[in-house]
């Protein structure tokens, strides 16, 4: 509740920290999923590596949604072309988080001496969950965000292909943050004709 309660603030949105959290579960599914691999049980110790695996997903999802409403607020694009750009910007982010989470992990996942052997199910939770949980993110959370803003849309009128005109001059480009400076021109291509 208090993570819900800290994303929906700075979203001004109820239902955007519910698109942020989705990917928890699956998280879990995979921390689950990798005691099942390695023949460990689930422990205590499990649930603290899961509780910091929550930690890391929601700063992945968090990272794309985030991504996804700045270049949408800053841009004269429909949502479906901000969460593409923020995919497609975001990817490699992500996954050198998600990846290098993993390999730091490894070696404790896998290590036989008796004095790491109680710490272990906390690495299998942590490692293979966010191996897991990363998927997701990249694939499902975008795919709700944008069952979110159809939903929307339905009761706004808005279309989610339809850009809208960002706030300010009318430019549409706010040039004091340099990774919205680049933005890419062939996000139009996916848009549905």
């Amino acid at each position: 509740i208090i993570v819900f309660a800290l994303l929906a603030i700075p979203f001004g949105s109820y239902i955007q920290p519910v698109v942020v959290m989705s990917a928890i579960p699956f998280g879990i599914v995979g921390a689950v999923g990798g005691h099942l691999m390695m023949g460990y049980e689930l422990s205590i110790i499990s649930m603290f590596g899961i509780v910091a695996l929550s930690g890391v997903v929601v700063n992945d999802s968090l990272v794309l949604v985030d991504a996804a409403n700045r270049y949408r607020k800053r841009h004269t694009v429909s949502h479906f072309d901000a969460i593409v750009w923020a995919a497609s910007r975001r990817f490699r982010p992500i996954m050198l988080t998600s990846v290098t989470t993993f390999l730091g992990l490894a070696p404790m996942i896998w290590e036989t001496s008796v004095q790491a052997r109680f710490l272990v199910p906390m690495a299998i939770s942590l490692g293979f969950g966010i191996l897991f949980a990363t998927v997701i993110v990249l694939l499902l959370v975008p795919a709700f965000y944008l069952i979110v803003e159809d939903l929307r849309g339905l009761y706004t009128g808005v279309d989610i292909y339809t850009p809208i005109a960002p706030p300010g001059d009318g430019s549409g480009l706010d040039t004091s943050d340099s990774d919205l400076r680049a933005a890419p021109e062939a996000t139009q291509e996916f848009s549905p004709s």
